[in-house]
Formats: C-alpha cells, structure tokens, sequence
C-alpha cells in the first residue's frame, strides 16, 4: 500500500488537504471518500485497510473549515463550497486514475455533500455509497427555530451553538475515546451559518433528489442519534435510481464503518461494489 498526501487550490483561493492511498497491484476501482462534520479525511482507516488490499485506491479530502484544510473551523459561506472543492477534487484525481471506475463514498455531513453533488455531477460515476446521510430536517426542530436560525445565520453567521455529542459516533468505547482526542476533530460548536446551510441543503435533496440516476447504496444504523435515520429511507424512496438498495443495522450508531460490526459492514459494501465492477 502506496500512501500519498498534499493540497490543493480550492474555492476561495483555500489550500484544501488531500491523501490518498495506492494497491501495490493494478487498480480496479477508485473510492472518492466524503467525510462527516468536524471530522477529517484520516478517519477512514477501516475502510482504507479492507479495500486497498482488493484493489481500490481510496482518495479523500479535508473539507473546508475541517482537518488540514484551510477556513474558520465548522463554518461555511454557502454550501456549495463544499461540492464545488469536490468537484475539482475529482477533476484532479480523474487523470492519474483515467478510465477506472468511481464511487463516491460519502458519510453524514459527506452524505448530504454527496447527495447534492451528484445531483449535477454523477455522469462518469460508476455508483455511490452513502452512510448515515445527514439528509432530512429532523422533524422536533421547529419551523419558528429553523426561520430564527436563518436570520441567525444572516447577522451572526459565526455565532456557535451546537456540538456534537461524541458518544454518538459508535458503541466501541475505543473509537469514542480516539474521536475525543484527536487534534484534528474540532470539538467546540457549529456555527449558525453552517447549520443554516445544511438545513437548506436538506430541503434541496428533498426536492431534487429525483435527478439521482446512478446506481445506489445506503448504508443506516437504526441507532443513529446524531442524523435523523428515517432520511435514509427518504433518500432512498425519492431518488429516481432502478438500482439502489438500503442497508438498515439493526442496534448500530452513526460511524457504521467503526463499530464493533464493522468487518460485516465493510463486505456488505464490498460485494455490492463488486456486483458493479461485474457488470
């Protein structure tokens, strides 16, 4: 295995991080991994560990604001700064990876990131795989919070009043302690802009979601506190894709790729993703 990493020019003149991970053999597959709010690209290793040896080079970026990326920690001026600096990601990787087939890997704030993106951009896409998307408005925020946020996000954009409850990421204690401590998660609040943004992205999805043709899997765990779970299967009901699947696991938090049944998780992804280089 073959680890690179460096950076980029993304919107906003931003240097954005990036790493990938090469097999020592032929490529068969290329893994574009999107990750989750306050987290990096790094905390992928499961993932990175089952496919690599298979064949795949995994590639994965710092979103603004995250990680190694450049941006005020957990803020964002319009969301569409996110998938436009995954839109170059992709245009970068597409010539050192010329003619393989690509699946977009998003997880939580990378899945409603994902989602929207391939709203516009899936053509050249073999499929995508989407874990816990953060994709629907929870239904006990109400409408009046969601107006008072907006107006929030307008004058106070960089205002912070949510954090995220770590103990929600996965029941293997191991991983919650890693979460906790590692330097590159941010730890302290959201900011009112970011979270106005995601709602908006949200009700985009909604909305526009049908425009998703490419073949598609959902990956949710019924456990899920930090995203509502049921947008999972709204994602799934509202895309127009003949081939997609959703994949509920019973008892399992939001990080379906580190907990404890992770090995199962993995082949599960694993055998659909081969199902779709068969074919």
């Amino acid at each position: 295995m073959k680890h690179e990493e460096g950076y980029f020019q993304g919107i906003g003149n931003r240097r954005i991080y990036h790493q990938h991970w090469l097999p020592d053999g032929e490529t068969r597959a290329v893994l574009l991994v999107v990750h989750g709010l306050a987290e990096h690209s790094g905390r992928y290793m499961n993932l990175v560990h089952h496919f690599v040896p298979l064949g795949c080079a995994v590639y994965a970026l710092d979103h603004i604001g995250h990680g190694r990326s450049d941006g005020a920690r957990i803020y964002v001026e319009r969301f569409t700064d996110y998938t436009d600096t995954l839109s170059a990601f992709r245009e970068m990787i597409h010539p050192l990876q010329k003619g393989k087939p690509i699946f977009l890997v998003g997880h939580s704030l990378g899945g409603l990131i994902g989602a929207l993106y391939l709203t516009d951009h899936q053509d050249g896409l073999t499929g995508a795989v989407l874990s816990g998307p953060a994709v629907k408005v929870a239904d006990n925020i109400p409408r009046v919070a969601i107006f008072t946020g907006k107006i929030l996000a307008a004058v106070a954009p960089r205002l912070r009043l949510i954090t995220l409850d770590a103990t929600g990421v996965s029941r293997d204690p191991a991983v919650v302690r890693a979460y906790e401590t590692d330097p590159l998660v941010y730890r302290g609040k959201m900011t009112m802009r970011l979270g106005s943004e995601m709602i908006r992205a949200m009700q985009r999805i909604g909305v526009e979601a049908y425009r998703i043709k490419l073949p598609l899997l959902i990956l949710q765990g019924s456990e899920d506190r930090l995203v509502d779970p049921s947008g999972a299967q709204m994602l799934h009901d509202r895309v127009s894709s003949t081939n997609k699947r959703i994949i509920r696991y019973p008892g399992l938090y939001h990080e379906v790729f580190n907990e404890p049944e992770h090995d199962r998780v993995l082949c599960d992804v694993e055998a659909w993703i081969e199902a779709h280089l068969a074919v």
